[in-house]
């Protein structure tokens, strides 16, 4: 198959928003009004567009942090306002482009205090920026997105065609499942712990399942069992994944084990392999029927208000030129649809689209937040081996009927829940379960009713201890007398976790309460906290991960413990949910160190 061709630059200009789409909230600062409909004209007689004449002057500096995917296409559109002597506030604009991995920046956004060296961020998915936001890190203000790329599956042309391409469409499920089944055609992902790409695939995967089944714990199973087979031949990111591509039409590049037949990616990217020289085979691209996801590419101001007037006024110029017809047609030579999703023609073409593929289709709401919180802890559970010790209140109160639950008490929803997570595990995953109340072994307030183990290890009599944890956790129950010893069991329960910690899995330690400590002999909560600091270690992560359940559970005490082992208190005001709650929890210690 040849190179498809290139567009031509002259593509029709659209700027409305398409119908079917979810509006995102954008916010415009003061310092991007000039962004409206009305921009040009205050630019104009404002004296900050261009006026041709050389730059002898001082320049106002702009730093931009970008994707690596449209930061080559910035830097075009940077380069020629400065050869145009493009000017703000009366100086020239000098836009310096870095390319930067958006998983990256997220990470360090997180986190205060915020890198003083961009103005800018524009990352390839709002996803980003949302969850800096769910973290409560560096402010950042969305004014709008600048381009767009959907998700689609990209094949070699053997295997296009043994898939039916370009006549047969398919749904995610059945997209991946014909991608995936057998030994022939192998499909390749970006982590989706790194990537947009790869998680609003599996978002998209995530929600065709629960479409098709309408069960939540079935649909949850069938996302896990795809996870597991998409982890096989996972990149660590967008930059390497089309490396795994065969580098020829030769019978022995099309047979290496090590090369993918087809990958989940954008558009964009797809169109970057086709038009490079040298790339290897072409693709052809399988857009899903049911709704594809789309990368959006958000101009974000960061920090905005440590913005001086001047770089406020200079990103909104920056942000202008983007906008204007000469700066899209740089993004459409690139690879990009608009920011309104429009698709082009001849971008498509060149990308490997063809009809009757419904490239033009509207893509599905993207994933909210708390969605894609759970898919990402469903991914780290599924795809990395796991062991988690779990501690469980069994003091009275735990007896509680929870309201609306038809007389079942927190206990009844929790173990319930407790084995709704146990499911998702896999054979190598390491599980235990201990409870505690007071004084339940001579003085100690604990019991451990089943060690800390594999799942798929068979004891004596050949049952699995799978088996085993479940008829523990089946078996919890409030005790008759009591209180609750959370500070002397919490201790006892980490340092056993840390010292037998296991090495390439991810460790942590599961605490279930509803109450706060009332053993009056127990150590305090300023001693216990200092002794879960000095046992923590960095090298050997043991995150605590602590759920209170109910209104009086002691969340100010679970806060200071959690703190310094890189874990996370949750407050769960329904116990059924405790399951969810895990998966976000694992998700967001797996982000963390120990403070």
């Amino acid at each position: 198959m040849g190179r498809h061709s290139l567009p031509d630059g002259s593509p029709t200009e659209h700027t409305g928003a398409r119908r079917g789409l979810r509006r995102r909230t954008v916010i415009i600062s003061t310092g991007l009004v000039l962004a409206v409909a009305a921009g040009s004209v205050v630019a104009l007689r404002s004296g900050l567009l261009p006026f041709g004449g050389p730059c002898d002057g001082q320049s106002a500096r702009l730093d931009v942090a970008a994707s690596p995917d449209i930061a080559p296409a910035l830097e075009a559109v940077a380069k020629t306002a400065r050869e145009d002597a493009t000017r703000t506030d009366g100086r020239c604009l000098d836009v310096r482009i870095t390319a930067r991995a958006a998983n990256d920046l997220a990470d360090a956004f997180g986190q205060r205090p915020v890198s003083p060296d961009f103005q800018v961020w524009i990352p390839d998915s709002s996803l980003w920026v949302d969850r800096v936001e769910a973290e409560r890190g560096t402010p950042l203000t969305a004014a709008g997105t600048i381009a767009s790329s959907p998700i689609a599956l990209g094949a070699v042309p053997e295997a296009a065609t043994s898939m039916g391409w370009p006549k047969k469409t398919y749904t995610w499920t059945k997209l991946t499942r014909t991608a995936t089944s057998g030994d022939e055609l192998r499909l390749g992902l970006a982590d989706p712990a790194r990537s947009a790409t790869g998680m609003l695939a599996l978002a998209r995967i995530s929600a065709a399942n629960a479409k098709d089944t309408k069960d939540s714990d079935e649909a949850d199973t069938r996302t896990a069992a795809t996870a597991k087979l998409l982890y096989q031949r996972v990149t660590d990111g967008d930059g390497r994944v089309l490396a795994t591509l065969p580098r020829d039409n030769s019978a022995t590049e099309q047979a290496n084990p090590r090369r993918n037949q087809a990958l989940l990616l954008s558009e964009q990217a797809a169109y970057t392999h086709n038009t490079k020289a040298g790339g290897g085979p072409d693709l052809d691209l399988f857009y899903p029927q049911d709704g594809t996801a789309r990368l959006d590419f958000p101009y974000t101001l960061v920090d905005e208000t440590e913005l001086s007037p001047e770089q406020t006024r200079a990103a909104n110029r920056f942000m202008t030129l983007l906008g204007e017809n000469d700066g899209q047609r740089t993004l459409r030579r690139h690879g990009f649809r608009a920011a309104n999703g429009e698709a082009d023609p001849k971008v498509t073409a060149a990308a490997g689209g063809r009809d009757p593929q419904p490239y033009s289709a509207d893509p599905a709401d993207p994933p909210t937040v708390e969605e894609l919180q759970a898919l990402m802890g469903m991914w780290t559970v599924t795809v990395q081996n796991t062991r988690l010790t779990t501690v469980v209140d069994a003091s009275p109160s735990m007896g509680t009927p929870v309201p609306g639950s038809g007389g079942r008490t927190r206990m009844d929803l929790t173990k319930n829940s407790l084995l709704q997570a146990l499911a998702t595990f896999t054979p190598e995953d390491e599980i235990g379960l201990w409870k505690f109340a007071t004084f339940l072994d001579g003085d100690k307030d604990y019991v451990e009713l089943s060690p800390t183990s594999r799942l798929g290890d068979r004891d004596t009599a050949g049952g699995t201890h799978r088996d085993t944890l479940t008829t523990a956790f089946s078996s919890l129950a409030p005790v008759l007398r009591g209180a609750t010893g959370l500070y002397d069991t919490t201790l006892a329960a980490y340092q056993e976790a840390c010292s037998t910690y296991a090495s390439g899995k991810f460790n942590a330690l599961v605490l279930v309460t509803d109450g706060a400590n009332d053993d009056a002999g127990s150590l305090g909560l300023d001693a216990l906290a200092e002794k879960l600091k000095k046992l923590s270690d960095p090298q050997r992560p043991v995150p605590l991960i602590a759920l209170a359940i109910g209104p009086a559970a002691d969340t100010a005490a679970l806060e200071r413990l959690v703190a310094p082992t890189g874990g996370s208190a949750h407050q769960v005001s329904d116990p059924s949910q405790i399951h969810q709650v895990i998966l976000k929890a694992i998700m967001a210690a797996g982000g963390k160190k120990p403070r």
